[in-house]
């Protein structure tokens, strides 16, 4: 098997098995990155499919610094974000929610998959913005720049999402 280099450098220069080598290894990856930022797993797959098609028309613009998976990842949100952005218009949320006054003990044992799907239940504005500061490490600044929202509007997305999200822990804890 070649390295990540030899690969990256046989895609800069056409080779199509190169790019098939190179779906083959990130595509778990990021079809997981498109699944965090995408409505449903049809989505997800599309932005998958478009991502690797930008990444392959755009690898000759990677020069070798920094981490190569990061380059990748940072197209895949791109990707999904240029659709939330196309689509932004008939994707209004104004529901807000109830406040929880109850904090969350950090304490709590629940199963990782259990938590991303009340992430992936969120309304879209709401997941994308907690996505991009909780998963990604984002600025609100950098998030409004992105979603093409407020500052303001980010912070109060976050705060909806973590208040619909302490709700849904609440709820499913005391089911268990």
């Amino acid at each position: 098997m070649c390295s990540l280099e030899k690969i990256i450098k046989k895609c800069q220069k056409g080779d199509r098995q190169a790019g098939e080598q190179l779906y083959k290894m990130f595509s778990p990856k990021m079809y997981a990155v498109c699944i965090q930022y995408s409505n449903s797993r049809e989505e997800a797959e599309d932005n998958l499919q478009d991502g690797f098609i930008k990444v392959l028309e755009s690898i000759s613009q990677y020069t070798g610094k920094g981490s190569f998976e990061g380059w990748m990842k940072r197209i895949f949100i791109n990707t999904a974000l240029e659709k939330f952005r196309k689509n932004k218009s008939v994707q209004i949320v104004d529901e807000v929610p109830d406040m929880v006054d109850e904090d969350v003990d950090d304490e709590i044992d629940i199963p990782s998959n259990v938590l991303f799907d009340f992430v992936s239940q969120l309304p879209e504005k709401y997941r994308l913005v907690f996505n991009m500061y909780v998963v990604e490490g984002l600025q609100h600044k950098d998030i409004a720049r992105e979603l093409g929202i407020s500052e303001g509007t980010s912070k109060s997305n976050l705060a909806r999402a973590k208040e619909i999200l302490k709700r849904k822990i609440k709820a499913y804890l005391s089911d268990e």
